[in-house]
C-alpha cells in the first residue's frame, strides 16, 4: 500500500484564513489606532490649554 499524501499546510492555519485574519485585524486596528491618536491629541490640548 502506498501512503496517502499529507497536505502541505496545517489545518490550524491555512494560508487563506491567515490572510483573512490579517485583513480583519487591520480593518479594526487602523481606525482604532487613529481614534486613540486623535484622543491623545485632544486630551493634550484640553489639559495643557
Amino acid at each position: 500500500m502506498t501512503p496517502t499524501p499529507q497536505p502541505t499546510t496545517t489545518p490550524d492555519s491555512p494560508p487563506r484564513r491567515r490572510g483573512l485574519i490579517t485583513v480583519a485585524w487591520l480593518w479594526v486596528g487602523l481606525p482604532l489606532a487613529y481614534g486613540l491618536y486623535e484622543l491623545v491629541q485632544k486630551a493634550t490640548q484640553l489639559f495643557t490649554g
